[in-house]
């Protein structure tokens, strides 16, 4: 790949590199492959190691803050933190309160439901039934848009919480990222569930995923613009995510 980082792009992140820590804020609930604790209570995942590496290449000591996803937005706007980095899309509507880097990742939404099930995207599959999402997510954007006249819409606080429903049988489908899904999938209580369809709407879903910031830091979101150029040119954005998957999840 040809490198195109400019020594103008170089100097910027060196050049506030002796200032004070950049606090990230990342969800405080599991939100595996991308971030989850280890046994040992320690923050893992391929968004963790992708943090790591963004703060690398601005030459930052980073510290993660961790709060609830529903209270991460006005934890930014109060300063608590300076950035989040926690799989939030970019989207029209949460860029009329904050700004956003280019993005880091694009995956797909899907709908999730038991193999024998006929549920699938078409929103009439659904008339009837109970859909589980995530609280303050584009995917509970998504079944509010699409699908409120045929269904239900049930909101949980994690995404853990409602692929449990699922399996009591408390909602009929839920709605995610597609990522985020492998783990319950290919665990045993996911073994009889599966993607029931991949779900699109530009308007809703954004471009894909970007470092989330405060507006009017404009030298701030320069310096993640170029962080995140350089570990997708020198390799390092591949060298990780190799280790957790078997496609591009840049996206197109």
């Amino acid at each position: 790949m040809k490198k195109i980082v400019t020594l103008a792009a170089a100097a910027a992140i060196s050049a506030t590199a002796a200032t004070a820590d950049v606090k990230i804020g990342i969800s405080a609930e599991a939100y595996p492959p991308f971030a989850e604790k280890d046994a040992a209570g320690n923050w893992v995942g391929w968004e963790m190691e992708i943090i790591d590496a963004v703060c690398a290449a601005m030459e930052e000591e980073c510290e993660v803050v961790p709060v609830a996803w529903d209270g991460i937005i006005p934890a930014l706007l109060s300063g608590r933190m300076d950035a989040i980095m926690a799989s939030m899309s970019i989207t029209e509507e949460r860029m009329r309160t904050i700004d956003f880097s280019d993005k880091y990742y694009n995956t797909p939404a899907v709908i999730v439901a038991a193999k024998d099930s006929e549920i699938s995207g078409d929103p009439a599959s659904l008339d009837g039934k109970i859909v589980g999402v995530q609280v303050s997510t584009i995917h509970a954007n998504y079944v509010e848009k699409h699908f409120e006249e045929q269904a239900e819409m049930k909101v949980y606080q994690t995404f853990d919480e409602h692929n449990q429903d699922l399996v009591a049988g408390r909602v009929d489908a839920v709605v995610g990222d597609s990522l985020a899904f492998q783990d319950f999938l290919s665990s045993d209580a996911g073994q009889a569930y599966e993607v029931k369809g991949e779900l699109n709407d530009e308007e809703v879903f954004g471009p894909g995923v970007g470092v989330g910031l405060r507006q009017g830091e404009d030298e701030l979101k320069e310096r993640f613009n170029a962080a995140i150029r350089q570990i997708r040119e020198d390799g390092t954005y591949d060298e990780i995510s190799n280790r957790y998957f078997d496609f591009d999840i840049y996206g197109g």
